[in-house]
């Protein structure tokens, strides 16, 4: 796959160099060796990528191994998953397809001749006795008593071990280690242990199983691996990688290579922290697009192409480091710019009727698929109708000062079609604007009009007769914290408004037409992926990133330079900007009193208390809800990105407003998702957010409703509760998405899950 290929070397293609010239080898062979028990995430994208990558640059080759030394975790559907992932990701292995199962019987061999050369013996000590003889980082361990057994002895234990004579943890096949050794791991390593457990591949023919830092270097070995190359967790692994090539029969001797792990901010990376998220039901299962796992970003619709073009760009370095969530946002933001055609989307919808367009008439407007920058070809027909649907957000009656978009006798351009103008508002029993009466100027098409005139604001639409209802999926960052865990248990960092499902969406009938796993710029709204799944019977759309770039800004890769960077460009580095320019001695005043009073953040005091306005507003806000970090959230958050217009005074409701709606949301009543909905109503018309919340059919579902809704999917799914209730718990996930889906994610996904455990258990 050629995407941004890599600059420059580094160290591991420095030690291949260096082995190719001086003869050691002739060819370069890797591996990449996962376990099959579970699904591959994005971490392991990055061993994938260095591995499959230096053999590709060297004209060698690289095998797919799987490491199934552990019959009790592993799984065919884990195998199949794997080697999608690697597929899809754009690597082949060709022929060299292996499995650590393949070299069973070598292994065995390899250690009963590690017994007869005396360098390895039968334990009998359990692993908490044999922990008691290890020792600790600071002192020296002790001998098991088993280590001088004889040659005879450990040879007849042996064949009893392989022949099942002894139960699972009887004994344990031991290397004559170092017990002084500061490696804790060179300290009479176990290399086999018995376990009575079916194999996916060589089902009951074994019973005792090599450990991980035995078979491992063996693999490699029997392989032909020349350069071993893992992540950095495994530096103490290597000397008994060493060890066992250096101490058994075998013909090649690879070597082992660190690189640092692929870490991001706001994700986790491990596999036993991910499979709790599916077991729980916190998620749908180990694809939900919130997951970090290969599955869950191809359904989200990350291009794989973008993923590699991240890990390249993040680079081999020797020392573990952090990339930001936003870097590979920026990464994969730039590729779809380049290769999702754009399309139109309306999620949150309001009536208008074109009265000079009559009824029965479809207009087909020629919309380009891609930008003109973009360079690439290709249009699709959008039907204009007498009807059309715009997003509500898009109308004001009453609009704040700079308003581009469409008023009471305003006038806006219908992207790629004509000139509209509000002529009336029609709203229904409690005033709720429900419907706009507009005209179009039917000599407008083209960029024109009929005298001349010109307006600013432009905005999308879909037929309302002809548009396709859609469901769609806002996803969010599954995490809050930056270090999910960093100060406990990574759960309580987990997002409870990760995902949010908007429906009664409209999609221009193109998109809609598209396969599963299309991918599309919802102008205005972000990149969007069809879902395979459908939402009783529609179309359902997974956001994959939003358009606002804030890595790309921050680094200043921007394609348009500012006048600041341009002039940087001229004269040389800008001076660091001081982060409290422009706050007036007040202004400090009144945020350091925030961060002491109300312990929020210093950036966000500091944007809360940079005018007397913004610090009014907050302070009202408190007055209604006096918990000061959930305000500020909203307010640096959530004000700014729904808000345009130029001060928070024109605002049509006062922070109290705010503060009220933010308590509605921390005592659950309304879901976040519902949240914003109701912010939105509030920055068209004012209002209070009770009123509007239930005006809306906003509420959160009731514990007596969510447990009905739970009752029928499990009715209607039978045959996956009985396979639960057998014992295949990883169900759960699939059950909580049913549910969720089922609710319009109006029910809180934690009694979701209480319930679910409830009912399944009877």
């Amino acid at each position: 796959m050629d995407t941004n290929p890599r600059e420059g070397t580094d160290f591991i293609r420095e030690v291949i160099d260096a082995d190719l010239a001086a003869g050691r080898h002739t060819r370069v062979v890797t591996r990449f060796p996962p376990e099959p028990n579970g699904y591959l995430h994005i971490g392991h994208a990055k061993a994938i990528c260095i591995n499959f990558g230096v053999a590709g640059d060297y004209g060698g080759t690289c095998h797919l191994r799987f490491d199934d030394t552990n019959p009790t975790t592993e799984d065919t559907e884990y195998v199949e998953a794997i080697k999608r992932d690697v597929r899809w990701l754009g690597f082949d292995w060709g022929e060299g397809l292996y499995f650590a199962s393949d070299f069973f019987s070598e292994m065995a061999a390899l250690a009963e001749g590690l017994i007869r050369d005396g360098r390895a013996y039968v334990c009998d000590l359990t692993e908490e006795e044999f922990r008691a003889c290890r020792g600790t980082v600071t002192e020296p361990g002790t001998h098991s008593p088993h280590r001088g057994r004889s040659v005879e002895e450990n040879l007849a234990l042996w064949e009893k071990m392989k022949a099942g004579d002894f139960l699972d943890g009887h004994c344990v096949l031991r290397a004559k280690g170092d017990m002084t050794s500061p490696n804790m791991k060179m300290r009479d390593p176990p290399l086999y242990r018995i376990r009575h457990a079916t194999h996916h591949r060589t089902g009951d023919d074994w019973c005792i199983y090599p450990m991980y830092d035995y078979a491992h270097p063996l693999e490699d070995a029997l392989e032909g691996v020349t350069h071993s190359l893992c992540s950095l967790e495994f530096d103490n692994n290597r000397e008994i990688y060493d060890w066992v090539i250096d101490n058994t029969a075998v013909e090649t001797c690879p070597r082992q290579y660190e690189f640092a792990r692929l870490n991001i901010t706001y994700t986790v990376m491990s596999k036993r922290f991910l499979l709790r998220l599916v077991e729980e039901g916190h998620v749908s299962g180990w694809d939900d697009p919130r997951m970090p796992s290969l599955a869950g970003l191809r359904r989200r619709g990350v291009p794989p192409e973008a993923i590699v073009a991240f890990v390249n760009r993040v680079g081999v370095a020797k020392t573990n480091s952090t990339a930001e969530v936003e870097l590979f946002e920026h990464m994969v933001r730039d590729h779809l710019n380049r290769a999702a055609p754009r399309a139109m989307c309306v999620l949150d919808p309001l009536r208008v009727v074109v009265e000079n367009v009559e009824e029965g008439r479809v207009e087909p407007l020629e919309a380009p698929s891609f930008p003109r920058d973009v360079g690439l070809p290709g249009s699709r027909m959008v039907p204009l109708t007498r009807e059309i649907l715009i997003e509500r957000g898009d109308f004001s009656e009453t609009p704040p000062k700079g308003w581009r978009r469409l008023s009471p006798g305003g006038e806006v351009r219908l992207m790629h079609g004509y000139l509209l103008k509000c002529e009336r508002v029609i709203k229904d029993e409690t005033g709720r604007v429900v419907e706009l009466r507009c005209s179009i100027d039917l000599e407008s098409a083209g960029g024109g009009s009929s005298d001349g005139r010109r307006v600013r604001g432009v905005i999308h639409w879909v037929s309302a007769t002809l548009g396709v209802p859609a469901e769609v999926r806002l996803i969010h960052r599954l995490f809050t914290a930056a270090n999910p865990g960093r100060d406990g248990d990574f759960m309580t960092d987990l997002n409870p408004d990760s995902l949010e499902v908007l429906a009664g969406c409209v999609v221009e009938p193109a998109a809609a037409a598209s396969e599963a796993g299309a991918r599309f710029q919802f102008v205005r709204h972000g990149y969007f992926a069809m879902d395979p799944d459908r939402a009783a019977g529609a179309p359902v759309f997974n956001r994959i990133v939003p358009l606002r770039d804030s890595w790309g800004k921050k680094r200043g890769d921007a394609k348009a330079p500012t006048k600041a960077t341009a002039k940087t460009a001229k004269g040389g580095p800008t001076p660091a900007r001081d982060p409290d320019a422009g706050l007036d001695e007040a202004g400090r005043v009144r945020r350091d009193g925030y961060v002491s009073e109300h312990s929020l953040p210093v950036d966000d005091a500091r944007r809360l208390a940079r005018t007397p306005e913004v610090a009014a507003f907050f302070e009202s806000a408190l007055s209604a809800h006096g918990d000061a970090r959930a305000v500020a959230n909203w307010l640096v958050n959530e004000l700014p990105a729904s808000h345009r217009g130029p001060n928070i005074t024109e605002l049509p409701f006062d922070g109290a407003a705010v503060g009220r709606l933010v308590k509605l949301r921390s005592e659950g009543r309304v879901s976040g998702a519902a949240a914003k909905t109701v912010f939105g109503h509030m920055l068209s018309g004012g209002g209070d957010p009770a009123e509007i919340m239930s005006r809306e059919g906003l509420d959160r579902m009731g514990d007596d409703a969510v447990s009905a809704m739970v009752a029928e999917v499990i009715a209607a799914r039978a045959a996956e509760a009985a396979r639960y209730r057998a014992g295949e718990k990883k169900l759960m996930g699939f059950f909580v998405g049913q549910v969720m889906r089922a609710s319009r994610g109006k029910a809180d996904p934690k009694v979701v899950s209480s319930l679910l455990r409830e009912h399944l258990a009877g």
